[in-house]
This record gives structure tokens, C-alpha cells and sequence, in this order.
């Protein structure tokens, strides 16, 4: 009797023991006290760059391709958060506090499933001409309160550094640890529309290569090379000089930035390295109607511009001869330095375009599988219809 006394005591400890783990099991199941409730995330390491956010703000391109493949909201919005769903159906909502870049934001998801990892992209209520001001990087705390099924979460802060409005975004490394060329972006700073360009057009009329800019209407190569070297001549005349200010204060394994001019800074400063002299130049050929191309090598880029609007033929510049430079350098064997003396203004000016145009040609052709191959540091990036469609200017 004693013995059988003793076995229910056994077992009846046993049942209650099953019983707390199965309890204790549906409790963590449903409410998960252990589990942190939510992380502020983002896809460029803490990185938030003005240009990417402007040119895409007004068209349906997804450049930046978000983490996860489950995800919510609006990826351009570039701030996610990262939270796990409780049961089927949670309502979740989000309040993104305000910043000197973007005001306040309240925004509700529904998560279909339970127990799933969900990335959650608010909408956020960007202040454009803040971006657009930014000329140096600059960090601002992030904070954000999240409710699910109206429990509060609580808040959470996560500082990340909103960059220069000067720095294109090149590429990123996702978690995965693949790389997405992002070299695309370098179009957001093509600006056809810059009022400034009316202003130069006029001063190339006035030179009087050209009476009139009709990008292909003439019908002919030489033409179109006419109207390309009446832009030449007075960019020339405004005495630019070459920089090779390229570098950002940007720190990171996971993102890659280059330092670009403005259309507005390249004029102010009368200063450009290739990059910037390639996008000011693309700047006033899409302006005159005639198709730029945007040519990039490892450490260096050009310019380049078809001959006909069916795009059969093709030229290019080295943009930064542009500037006060020593043609010596470009082709030492011809010691043409000494060939200048005595020569007018424009002279010299026509002698450095037929230059620039062989240099870049050689360029190009020395380079031409690289560029058409989609390889790191390789890029042949036509200003056209179809980009506009996916970039627009950053508008400075």
C-alpha cells in the first residue's frame, strides 16, 4: 500500500510537471516575454544618402532592394523595422518621431501570419529641401514607438548619419553579403533643367559657332559635333580648373560613395574632376536635345554623346581638358604646349576639343569591353527616356 502510495505521488508530480512545461510552453508561444519586441533596421548601415531619396522620390524604381524578402511598406523610405508577428492578423502600428529631415509619421500594418519575422517599412515624411541642403554629413537620432494588438512595445532609438547631398551612393553589400552596383545614381546629377542652363546656352549663341541649338533636326554629324563644341568653347571661357576632390568622410564596409559636384556648385566654383565635368557637360547636351552617355573606368569617367538620334554612332570627350590643363599630359609625345603660343582664345579652345575627342575615343575603345561588361568600376550609363523613368535630377 505504502509503495502504491508512493507511485502516485510519483506520477501525480510527473502530470503536474508536464503540465507546467505544456502552460509554460503556450505562454512563451503566444506572448514570448524573452523575446526583444523591436529593432529599428535599415539596408545601407546606418546610412542615409539625400541624392538616392531626391531622385527617386517621384518614380516607382526600386534601386535600393530591401533585406528581407518578406517585408512591408515602402523600401524607398529607407528606415525599416523589424518585429515579430504573435498571432495571425496583428495589427501593428508605428510612430516615427519628427527630425530636422523628416516631420512626424504614424503608420499601421496588418501581419497576416503568426510567429513570423516581419520587415516593416513606415512611411516616413521626408523634408526635401532639408535633404537637398545638406552639404555635409550629419547624424540625427531616430526614434520609434511601436504598438501590436495596442500593447505598447515602448520606444526605441537608433542614430544613423544623413550624408552630403554631394555624395552618390556607388554600391552597397547586402546581409547576404552580395553587392548591388548602384552606379545608376550618377544620372541624379545630370540636371537638364537647372536655370542657369538658359543662361549658357545664350552665351554659346553669342559666340556665333552655332546660330541656333536643334540637337538631331540638322540632320548631319557635323552639326550635332558643332553644337557640342559651341558648349565646349564657353565652358572654357569660364576658366574651370581642375579638381580632384573626390573622397567622403564616409567610413564603411557595407556602403561605397563618391564626392560629386552640382550642377550649381561645378558653376560657383568654376572647379571639376572627370565626374563633375562629365555631369555638367551631360547636363547641357540632354539640354540641346543631343543623347549623353556617362563612361566610367576604374578611377575615371567621361563623357560621351551620339551622333544621330538612332544612336548608330557615338563620340566622346575628356571633359576634364575643360580646365587649365597641360595637354603635354595627355599626349607627350606631341608636345602641343609649345604649339599654343600665339594662338587665339578660341583657337586653343577648337584644338582641345579635337583632343579631348581623340583622347576620350581611345579611352573608350582601349576600355570598350569592360565597359560594356556590367563589372565593378565599369559603367556605360545612357541619359535617356528610360532613366528619367527610374532617376530624375536631384534639382541643384
Amino acid at each position: 500500500m505504502r509503495i502504491l502510495k508512493i507511485n502516485k505521488w510519483k506520477l501525480s508530480a510527473v502530470v503536474l510537471f508536464l503540465l507546467f512545461l505544456v502552460l509554460g510552453g503556450m505562454y512563451i508561444y503566444r506572448y514570448e516575454p524573452f523575446r526583444e519586441s523591436f529593432e529599428i533596421s535599415d539596408d545601407l548601415g546606418g546610412n542615409i544618402f539625400p541624392s538616392a531619396l531626391l531622385s527617386t522620390a517621384t518614380t516607382d524604381a526600386q534601386i535600393i532592394v530591401p533585406g528581407d524578402s518578406v517585408y512591408l511598406g515602402n523600401p524607398k523610405s529607407c528606415i525599416a523595422v523589424r518585429v515579430r508577428s504573435r498571432n495571425a492578423y496583428s495589427k501593428v502600428r508605428i510612430n516615427v518621431a519628427q527630425t530636422p529631415f523628416f516631420s512626424e509619421s504614424v503608420s499601421e500594418f496588418i501581419l497576416e501570419k503568426p510567429r513570423t519575422d516581419y520587415l516593416i517599412y513606415p512611411d516616413i515624411i521626408w523634408n526635401y529641401e532639408a535633404l537637398k541642403d545638406n552639404n555635409q554629413a550629419m547624424p540625427i537620432s531616430i526614434a520609434v514607438t511601436v504598438e501590436m494588438n495596442k500593447e505598447n512595445l515602448g520606444q526605441k532609438v537608433k542614430t544613423m548619419s544623413v550624408r552630403s547631398v554631394n555624395e552618390c551612393l556607388l554600391g552597397y553589400v547586402d546581409s547576404a553579403m552580395k553587392f548591388h552596383d548602384t552606379g545608376i545614381f550618377f544620372a541624379a546629377y545630370v540636371n537638364e533643367e537647372h536655370p542657369m542652363i538658359d543662361k549658357l546656352l545664350r552665351e554659346a549663341l553669342n559666340t556665333r559657332i552655332v546660330n541656333r541649338f536643334w540637337g538631331y533636326q540638322g540632320g548631319r554629324e557635323d552639326i550635332v559635333d558643332k553644337q557640342v563644341y559651341a558648349l565646349w568653347n564657353i565652358l572654357q571661357k569660364r576658366n574651370f580648373r581642375y579638381s580632384s576632390i573626390s573622397n567622403t568622410s564616409l567610413s564603411s564596409n557595407v556602403v561605397y560613395a563618391q564626392r560629386v559636384r552640382t550642377f550649381d556648385d561645378a558653376l560657383e566654383s568654376a572647379q571639376v574632376n572627370c565626374v563633375d565635368g562629365t555631369v555638367l557637360f551631360a547636363s547641357l547636351l540632354r539640354a540641346i536635345n543631343i543623347d549623353p552617355i556617362l563612361v566610367r573606368t576604374p578611377g575615371h569617367m567621361f563623357v560621351g554623346y551620339y551622333m544621330d538620334s538612332k544612336h548608330t554612332k557615338k563620340n566622346f570627350l575628356e571633359t576634364t581638358m575643360i580646365g587649365d590643363v597641360n595637354l603635354d599630359d595627355f599626349f607627350p609625345d606631341e608636345q602641343l604646349d609649345s604649339t599654343m603660343v600665339g594662338k587665339s582664345q578660341n583657337q586653343v579652345s577648337r584644338i582641345t576639343f579635337e583632343k579631348s575627342k581623340e583622347y576620350a575615343n581611345k579611352k573608350y575603345n582601349t576600355n570598350v569591353e569592360g565597359i560594356h561588361s556590367g563589372k565593378l568600376n565599369y559603367m556605360f550609363l545612357e541619359i535617356s527616356r528610360d532613366i528619367r523613368q527610374k532617376i530624375q535630377p536631384i534639382g541643384k
